[in-house]
This record gives structure tokens, C-alpha cells and sequence, in this order.
């Protein structure tokens, strides 16, 4: 249920959002630097966004999978584990912390993608809710700096005071992403219902079988940037 103002539950573990795993409280002390909450915000983003590489490739829809303390242990993730792994972060570190949703039209895919999910729309893109100063901020780790680069997309910040959502288009002014529905905010992971909706509309993706390739090297060699 959404609330105007952080609850118990957002600073407390739970199977997908295990704030109190060892390896996700070691993060949280590494990462969340300075002494504002804004700032500590601000830097276990970054390090979420940038040392989680984003691998779309890769689905795992399983309960472990979907665990922060898995994706950090792995090192990659899609949007919605990395959006948990942030969550998580955020709770150990003492920052109350939710999940965001929404239908996404990305218009800069790569062709193995596109072939599976048989859409440009990506159902159920997770983000981040974090409250600071008073209010929840939006912030969206999904594309590591490295893969922006190779793909021709600006980075996306998070100053801990505006929204940090996808932008609209690329470097060279090409569409990049569109919001086409919100899903609403959770103050856990929805996992019976994102499976429920992958089944129904990425039946291949569902399956449990990651495609084949590299994706940050598909996604440059057909940006032409290989």
C-alpha cells in the first residue's frame, strides 16, 4: 500500500529486500558516505548503478535470484534485482527505502532482445523509492556508466533531490524511453505478480532461459559503437 510517509517497513528486511545480509550491510558502511542522508543516498546509488552491471540477458525469476544479496554477489542484474539491491542497501544504511513500478517503452533495444520478448515494451521496469528531506525520491540504477557509454546514452544522476527516471532520448536525440503505465509503489518485492505478467506477455523470457550473447556488446555493435 502506498503512504505518504516512510513506515516501519521500510527500514526492515524481508526475503527479497534482506537488508540485514552480511554482504549487504558490508555495501551499505562502504558506500553510504557523507553525513546527510542526502548525500549517503547519493553514493550507495552510484555504486549500485555502476558496480552492478545492468544484463537484461539474464532473468532470473526465481526467489533467489531476485534476492539483493544475490545480485550483488553476481555482479549483474536487470532493472527490477537492481532496484531491490538499492532498497536493501538503503534500509541497512538506515535511508527508508521502497519499489517503484512502471510500463516502459524502450525504443533503443538490441535485435536478440527484441526477438524474445516479441515487444518494445519492458512490463514491470523497477526503481527505487528513497526517502530524504522529507519526501520520496525517485532513483532508477539500472544503466551502468560503462554501458551508457558503449550505447550512446547519457547517464542517469541522482542528486537525492529530484526524480532520477529514464531519459527521454539518447545522446544523438533518438527516442530512448517512453512511460506508458505506473504500476504504483510496494514496500516489497511483487514477485507473484511480475512472474504473472511475464508468463502472459514474455513467454520465452519465462521459460528461465537467459539468451545467448553478450548484451553490452550486442547493444554497442548496433549502436555502432563496437
Amino acid at each position: 500500500m502506498q503512504v505518504n510517509r516512510p513506515q516501519p517497513e521500510h527500514l526492515s528486511p524481508t526475503q527479497a529486500i534482506n537488508s540485514d545480509h552480511a554482504a549487504i550491510v558490508s555495501f551499505a558502511q562502504a558506500h553510504a558516505l557523507g553525513s546527510r542522508a542526502r548525500d549517503q543516498a547519493v553514493s550507495i546509488y552510484r555504486a549500485v548503478r555502476d558496480q552492478v552491471r545492468y544484463d537484461p540477458y539474464r532473468i532470473d525469476l526465481s526467489d533467489h535470484g531476485m534476492t539483493a544479496s544475490t545480485v550483488l554477489a553476481q555482479g549483474f542484474g536487470w532493472c527490477v534485482p537492481k532496484a531491490v539491491l538499492l532498497a536493501a542497501v538503503a534500509r541497512a544504511a538506515g535511508i527508508p527505502a521502497r519499489l517503484g513500478f512502471a510500463d516502459v517503452k524502450n525504443h533503443l533495444s538490441t535485435e536478440k532482445l527484441r526477438q524474445t520478448m516479441k515487444t518494445d515494451v519492458f512490463a514491470w521496469h523497477g526503481y527505487t523509492e528513497l526517502w530524504i528531506d522529507g519526501a520520496w525520491r525517485k532513483a532508477t540504477p539500472a544503466f551502468n556508466v560503462e554501458l551508457c557509454d558503449k550505447f550512446g546514452l547519457l547517464p542517469l544522476e541522482f542528486d537525492g533531490v529530484h526524480d532520477s527516471l529514464y531519459h527521454a532520448f539518447d545522446r544523438a536525440g533518438r527516442q530512448h524511453m517512453e512511460y506508458v503505465k505506473e504500476r504504483g509503489s510496494f514496500d516489497d518485492l511483487p514477485l507473484a505478480q511480475i512472474r504473472a505478467v511475464f508468463a502472459e506477455i514474455y513467454p520465452a523470457m519465462d521459460a528461465g532461459n537467459p539468451i545467448t550473447g553478450d548484451f553490452a556488446a550486442d547493444a554497442a555493435r548496433e549502436a555502432g559503437r563496437a
